[in-house]
């Protein structure tokens, strides 16, 4: 899986809908990303499934990808 982060924000981001929707922070995200796309938002839309990515990997309990 490949992940690209422009910015802290997403992290945070992530962090909130856990916080407030726990194991559906990602189904959250995904809504959020799925609105923006039918506003014609594409940088939205972009930037909320790059989250929903990022929540999948948070949510695993071990290392994801190389580890050095």
């Amino acid at each position: 899986m490949h992940l690209y982060l422009a910015d802290r924000s997403s992290v945070t981001a992530a962090q909130e809908l856990i916080a407030a929707f726990g194991d559906d922070a990602g189904f959250e995200a995904a809504a959020r990303a799925d609105k923006s796309r039918d506003l014609g938002n594409h940088v939205n839309f972009c930037r909320w499934r790059q989250i929903e990515r990022l929540i999948v990997v948070m949510s695993v309990g071990r290392a994801v990808g190389t580890v050095h």
